[in-house]
């Protein structure tokens, strides 16, 4: 009996001990995390990108996402065999993504928060080129195609490679490819006519890099719109993706001191002052301090 009574006992105690269940917060925080402490590498940029959609839409289930990238991969499968050229490999991509599933820069409505979130991308079949360009990329690294985000600025670009080939493509314009010359037409649009092509607008970037350029798209439109509480929450993600990116940790510093919170602005700009090595950047953050010090007292 009392054998019999330790046992349930300790089933009991085993029960109250085990772990509770991530939320859906939890789970996208740990996953953003995970990637902020590893190397730059190539990693599930499109799940990546759903945890972030998810902490703005945390009671939205992920499931129907999740199979939806699914699905994009499995089209992409019975394209991919007679794909011989770059050409066939966008072409097959643009059928997936545009003539299959109807997704298309939103042209209209281009600030729209919504074509940042992709969640909201997938349900709306719109949005911004970074977000759709997650998607040209989780596709085609389903068949092992190599593609990258560009450095071009302004305008978020994707470059398939093969072998010594290059195609440059628009994912906000149907997937277009894009020649030298509709290159440079862009480029003077976004950056002026006196803007030229250089050699930086062509080097790759990171996912990570490409997740926080989805970010950054969030936070510019929530600052224009007064939202410092808000814009702040976005840098805090950032800063999970690259927490040893010192820009972040200062304008976490600013915003939080626009959003009156106080200690969590010294917090960051001690931080920004322990990950910059540069001196005048430092003198600077070491006099705001003391004034969000002074202020505190």
């Amino acid at each position: 009996m009392c054998g019999g009574w330790s046992v349930t006992c300790a089933s009991s105690a085993t029960a109250r001990r085990k772990p509770r269940p991530m939320s859906p917060t939890e789970q996208a925080k740990t996953t953003l995390r995970d990637i902020g402490a590893a190397p730059d590498a190539p990693f599930e940029i499109a799940e990546a990108a759903l945890a972030l959609a998810s902490l703005d839409r945390p009671r939205v289930p992920l499931d129907r996402y999740h199979r939806h990238l699914v699905t994009l991969t499995e089209d992409i499968g019975h394209l991919a065999a007679g794909c011989t050229s770059l050409e066939d490999r966008l072409a097959a991509l643009n059928n997936v993504l545009v003539d299959k599933h109807g997704y298309a820069g939103d042209q209209l409505n281009y600030d729209d928060l919504q074509n940042a979130n992709l969640i909201r991308v997938i349900d709306r079949k719109k949005g911004l080129p970074v977000a759709l360009g997650i998607l040209y990329i989780h596709t085609a690294r389903a068949q092992g195609w190599k593609i990258d985000g560009l450095a071009f600025p302004g305008h978020f670009l994707l470059r398939l490679t093969e072998g010594g080939e290059r195609l440059v493509m628009d994912p906000f314009h149907a997937g277009a490819a894009r020649q030298t010359h509709e290159l440079r037409d862009l480029l003077k649009a976004m950056s002026g006519n006196d803007a030229e092509l250089r050699p930086e607008h062509y080097a790759e970037v990171s996912d990570r890099e490409i997740l926080l350029r989805l970010q950054n798209n969030i936070k510019l439109r929530l600052i224009q719109q007064n939202d410092a509480a808000g814009a702040e929450a976005v840098v805090a993600r950032m800063l999970m993706l690259a927490p040893e990116q010192t820009a972040l940790w200062w304008e976490t510093g600013v915003l939080n001191a626009q959003a009156g919170q106080l200690q969590a602005a010294i917090e960051a700009i001690e931080r920004f002052i322990e990950l910059d090595a540069r001196p005048q950047p430092r003198q600077e953050a070491a006099i705001f301090l003391q004034k969000l010090r002074d202020r505190l007292n």
